[in-house]
């Protein structure tokens, strides 16, 4: 589903986990519509298994590619809403080189909006080493990105978690 985004600039950091009380987590989770087949098993599988482990508030954004990903990260993140962003998508070679620079450039900006924001960011954002547009590969990832979103899930709230001891230790 399509979102609007605030559009704010200024961090979070007044508005952390422990300032905004003991409600469930809010998590935006901002997926590619490129390959949505594949991706959207990896944004479901992290929302139903975000979902398990207690009360959560999950709200999905979707863009274009994996390459839109870190600015619509950074706008969620600083917009105070969020307790983490999540990020899903699918870079694939198609003959060139591009892959490895689109995948590199979406790594280093979703680290970026992390280490700014100080919002957790998480990447399900894959470049498998092979994939090609057949009946094996398709089955293969279409099962794999569906394990990389109960992944994604337990790495959030396993960092949230984290973070909440901190923020105790540091009051």
């Amino acid at each position: 589903m399509n979102q609007t985004i605030p559009n704010v600039s200024t961090p979070s950091s007044a508005t952390s986990a422990s300032a905004r009380g003991d409600r469930a987590p809010r998590v935006a989770i901002v997926s590619a519509s490129w390959h949505a087949d594949l991706v959207g098993r990896c944004r479901e599988a992290a929302q139903r298994e975000l979902a398990t482990a207690g009360p959560v508030d999950v709200e999905t954004f979707e863009v274009p590619g994996a390459f839109e990903i870190p600015l619509h990260a950074m706008k969620l993140a600083r917009s105070g809403r969020y307790d983490a962003v999540l990020a899903c998508a699918l870079v694939v070679d198609g003959g060139i080189y591009r892959h490895d620079f689109v995948a590199q450039a979406v790594i280093d900006g979703l680290m970026r909006v992390q280490l700014d924001t100080g919002v957790p960011v998480f990447s399900a954002v894959l470049t498998p080493l092979a994939f090609h547009e057949h009946a094996v590969h398709h089955a293969f990832f279409h099962e794999h990105l569906v394990t990389k979103g109960v992944e994604l899930a337990h790495a959030c709230r396993a960092t949230l978690a984290a973070l909440r001891r901190l923020e105790v230790l540091s009051a």
